[in-house]
């Protein structure tokens, strides 16, 4: 596990120039590779179809770059599995985060809201090693109430500091949570508070990420998820602005004892700058299926159309883009876009 850092130290390294549109052609890539899956039934083939997708157009960026988040261990995963080196081994060296689809359930079923993503940060070691622990508690917002949470503090109370910084009734809030039955009890509470819930049977990187897109009308996300995808909501949030805290979580005291022999800390609160350690930090995601912020992969004739957002912590710039791809059907390659965009968004040329 990567050693411990304090919050304010920071991996130093910089991205000296914009990756964005390269990421979001990993992402398009993904989402259009396993978007003709959608309510087939077979999120493995789905999953499969993105990974090969994804992994031919990492390969083609000029980075020299380390899986940090990905599809498993080495013995599990042909592709994109953690410690697997990827792009053309050029400067910079960076970390990389991809789920090359949050929400493969949803896909499977044809349900709102999957999307494909991939993170990246400069320099080694610069997002947090995730492979001991597959859980997290979490708890996660946008920029504008981003600084008021405290995990180990109530539900009430820090429902009431996030609505106290946006100005509005705890009445008025709703919080996202995944909907299992390790969340009976904080549904509870919430309830209790009179707070809206919404609950999300996936994809909780897509949850934590529309905290803080205005408009998504998601405050804040709670309960306990993936850890990998702690480590990507991270990256997202840290480009938008947004604040996650977080603390491992064992399903077993088996699995607690093998991680604390591996060096896992359970009682360390894991702040935004423990998961993401890089100041310089991009952001992709592509919609697979349609969901409340990004439109899903719409195929015709003989062209797709994909809607995708990226973002860099550096610039704190949001893109919103909108690309159509002729002959998607042949893969990564061939792409062209219409000239389709809406208010303060970038289109493709």
């Amino acid at each position: 596990m990567a050693r411990p850092l304090r919050a304010t130290e920071n991996v130093s390294a910089e991205i000296s120039r914009n990756l964005a549109l390269e990421l979001v052609r990993v992402t398009e890539a993904g989402a259009l590779a396993s978007a003709r899956w959608m309510g087939r039934g077979d999120k493995n083939t789905a999953d499969g179809a993105a990974v090969d997708a994804m992994r031919r157009a990492l390969g083609m960026i000029p980075m020299d770059g380390v899986v940090v988040i990905g599809e498993g261990e080495k013995d599990e995963a042909p592709m994109l599995y953690i410690g697997e080196k990827i792009g053309t081994g050029d400067p910079p060296e960076v970390d990389v985060a991809v789920d090359p689809i949050d929400g493969t359930t949803l896909l499977s079923k044809g349900l709102p809201n999957a999307i494909s993503v991939v993170a990246m940060a400069a320099g080694r070691g610069s997002l947090y090693d995730a492979k001991h622990v597959a859980y997290m508690h979490k708890i996660a917002t946008g920029a504008d109430a981003a600084g008021t949470l405290n995990i180990e503090d109530s539900v009430a109370a820090n429902l009431q500091r996030v609505a106290r910084a946006k100005r509005m009734r705890v009445s008025n809030l709703t919080v996202v949570i995944l909907d299992r039955p390790r969340h009976e009890d904080l549904i509870k509470e919430v309830r209790e508070t009179g707070a809206r819930i919404k609950l999300i049977s996936d994809g909780d990187v897509a949850g934590a990420m529309m905290t803080a897109i205005e408009g998504s009308g998601l405050d804040v996300l709670l309960g306990i998820g993936g850890s990998p995808e702690a480590v990507l909501a991270a990256a997202a949030l840290k480009c938008l602005g947004g604040e996650i805290q977080c603390k491992l979580y064992a399903r077993n005291p088996e699995e607690k004892d093998k991680a604390e022999a591996a060096g896992a800390d359970f009682d360390r609160v894991l702040g935004i700058d423990d998961l993401v350690r890089s100041d310089d930090v991009f952001f992709a995601a592509t919609g697979v299926t349609d969901g409340e912020v990004l439109q899903g992969v719409k195929y015709h004739m003989n062209w797709a159309e994909t809607e995708s957002l990226v973002t860099r912590s550096r610039s704190g710039t949001l893109r919103r883009i909108y690309a159509s791809r002729r002959k998607a059907n042949r893969g990564f390659s061939g792409a062209s876009n219409r000239g389709r965009t809406d208010p303060g968004s970038e289109t493709r040329k």
